[in-house]
């Protein structure tokens, strides 16, 4: 039976299952959540661009991280809020791939970002009489401009590989996103070697930054467990606290999905995961990183004041 490359032109995106009134609830929630994060970045945004006391390392990497969460929960929650009050829930071939692309791009960003704020950390606790020689404005534009390039130029070829697949029929995912592994799934022809180039992806792009990421904390404990007094143990550990509680949400999430084997994983649980890092840990990071600390609290009251 010969099969024609492509045939498929657009993807149904099942979504969330359930009866009108449980949609329409969901649908409620997720837009509240969205508009809350939407709120909750774009006041730290503003708050570090407008507060000139602000203007240091620290919180320059934290307002290009709550920028990024802006982008990020942009890419995938609109489509999202559109499909579960569709009654056709079709994504074009090449909107998908574009979603895709973006989600996966501004993910991985944000591990890089989590991996250059550990290392922020360990340097103004570890070296903090060398770190404002090291952490200078210009190498900490460097350090934002490199995490945003490296993010997009990371997934182009996992992106071509996968839409160059002959795509004949059925075209249905079982998912809230155009993620790789039920697009694989739905390939005319097995595809191991494609499978393997992401999973190979998957596991570099979260394995290498969480690893950096546990080198920097190993070095702050060890260099805050010698601090004689017990304040000063606290305000070292207090100035970590934040990061660290961001990077357990999401690679925790992260690593549930793409790292463990999630052939085994029942959609729902699939799609409630990705629920998670996708739309519910970008609320959670302002929140976070405000409630912990003064200075961000001051700067972001004048700025809901305006």
């Amino acid at each position: 039976q010969n099969r024609t490359m492509h045939v498929v032109t657009e993807f149904v995106l099942l979504g969330f299952p359930g009866q009108r009134k449980t949609k329409n609830f969901l649908f409620t929630l997720i837009l509240v959540v969205y508009l809350l994060t939407l709120l909750g970045n774009g006041a730290i945004a503003c708050a570090v661009k407008w507060d000139r006391r602000l203007h240091i390392p620290m919180y320059i990497l934290l307002g290009n991280f709550a920028f990024l969460e802006i982008w990020y929960v942009s890419s995938t929650v609109p489509n999202m809020l559109v499909n579960i009050l569709s009654e056709t829930k079709t994504i074009s071939f090449s909107g998908c791939f574009l979603q895709f692309y973006f989600f996966f791009s501004l993910g991985t960003t944000e591990c890089f970002f989590l991996s250059v704020m550990a290392y922020d950390r360990y340097l103004a606790i570890c070296h903090p009489l060398r770190y404002p020689s090291i952490m200078t404005g210009k190498f900490c534009v460097i350090l934002v401009c490199v995490c945003w390039v490296s993010g997009f130029l990371c997934y182009p070829v996992p992106i071509v590989l996968i839409s160059q697949l002959p795509f004949c029929g059925p075209n249905i995912i079982d998912h809230i996103v155009c993620d790789p592994g039920p697009l694989l799934a739905l390939a005319c022809v097995p595809a191991p070697s494609t499978e393997l180039i992401c999973y190979t992806f998957n596991s570099i792009i979260i394995f290498g930054p969480f690893l950096s990421i546990l080198g920097s904390y190993a070095l702050v404990l060890r260099a805050v467990l010698h601090v004689p007094s017990g304040a000063g143990r606290t305000k070292a550990f207090s100035t970590c606290t934040s990061h660290l509680m961001v990077v357990c949400l999401f690679y925790g999430s992260l690593m549930v999905m793409y790292v463990s084997p999630t052939s085994g994983n029942p959609a729902g649980m699939q799609k409630f995961v990705t629920l998670v890092y996708s739309a519910v840990t970008p609320l959670l990071n302002p929140l976070i990183y405000s409630l912990r600390n003064k200075d961000m609290k001051d700067a972001l009251k004048k700025v809901l004041r305006l």
